[in-house]
């Protein structure tokens, strides 16, 4: 799968400057992050992620060559470089995660209304974002469409 040519903006110099280390290290506390997402729950992975491609986008061609192939994490920051997608599972994973955490919050940590409201005010609109961005890349879900149509009797 080829990347995204974001190495066009990457200034000459950057190669022996201060601001390219800093940006691996910051591409790497995000893998980081995200890798302790993966077993904490409430706690993304795909941002961090994300943040870290960005990163090594500006300082390591290695680097993000690496995150972008990775065999776990590449296609889903592939999705998104791409068509926004986020699949399913990982919309049921985040929204369930949170849903969770909230009433874990609700109901054996929190002493009055404060907690939960600024919780509820911040899960909800990034539980309805993640919910409304598409699950399927378009040629893929133009794909199914055409094969459903054009099997006899409208079956796969």
């Amino acid at each position: 799968m080829p990347m995204p040519d974001d190495q066009a903006d990457k200034p000459k110099r950057l190669d022996k400057c201060f601001v390219r280390w800093f940006l691996i290290g910051f591409g790497w506390l995000n893998v980081g992050l995200g890798l302790i997402g993966v077993v904490i729950p409430g706690l993304p992975t795909m941002i961090f992620m994300l943040i870290a491609l960005w990163a090594f986008s500006k300082s390591s061609e290695r680097f993000q060559k690496w995150l972008w192939n990775h065999p776990r994490f590449g296609a889903p920051i592939q999705g998104w470089h791409r068509h926004r997608v986020i699949s399913k599972r990982a919309k049921a994973l985040a929204v369930g995660s949170m849903s969770a955490s909230f009433l874990f919050i609700l109901f054996f940590v929190a002493e009055d209304w404060m907690l939960p409201s600024i919780m509820a005010g911040i899960m909800v609109p990034v539980s309805l974002y993640l919910i409304t961005r598409a699950s399927v890349a378009p040629e893929f879900e133009t794909e199914f469409k055409v094969r459903r149509s054009s099997s006899p009797a409208g079956t796969v």
